[in-house]
């Protein structure tokens, strides 16, 4: 009985805090609805390609109805080397994938989004020269996905946020 007393103003406080979920409503939510009606443009180089698929997959099924909005993204890669060695040479590479995107209504043209997103990686640098490269491409990849969710999340949170439906 006392467990009870005590746990109720502790779930009358967690009610009250405005926390609710994002993806509440399943397909019929706003959030879903704004993410499935997104048409992701072309991404140039294979960075774009693997960042234009992982959004494509994590966005969902569109093309039952016309595209509302478009995807529009530019990405930047870019590996330095760090951690010289006495003789000069790299022990260690960062790559970082940034990506610039803006969410387009196509109606009208106008930009409704415009934010960045990006993450880094450390890459050792190995005596063999192919372990590195594949190093490398596999930091690309999971960068990549990273990515993708961070535009994913915030295109939900816009969805979120805003009220107009079409």
């Amino acid at each position: 009985m006392m467990r009870r007393i005590v746990l109720l103003p502790l779930l009358l406080l967690l009610a009250a805090c405005g926390l609710h979920p994002l993806y509440g409503g399943g397909t019929g939510s706003p959030v879903s609805g704004l993410l499935s009606s997104v048409e992701v443009g072309p991404v140039a180089g294979q960075q774009g390609w693997l960042v234009r698929t992982k959004l494509l997959d994590r966005l969902g099924e569109s093309g039952s109805a016309p595209p509302h909005y478009r995807l529009d993204v530019t990405l930047d890669d870019n590996i330095t080397s760090y951690g010289l060695r006495a003789d000069r040479a790299a022990t260690q590479e960062r790559r970082t994938l940034r990506a610039r995107y803006q969410l387009v209504d196509i109606s009208n043209g106008a930009v409704v989004l415009d934010e960045t997103a990006g993450s880094d990686s450390s890459i050792d640098v190995v005596s063999s020269e192919y372990a590195t490269v594949a190093a490398e491409q596999t930091a690309l990849e999971n960068l990549s996905g990273i990515v993708a969710d961070q535009i994913v999340a915030r295109l939900a949170i816009y969805a979120a946020r805003t009220t107009h439906r079409r």
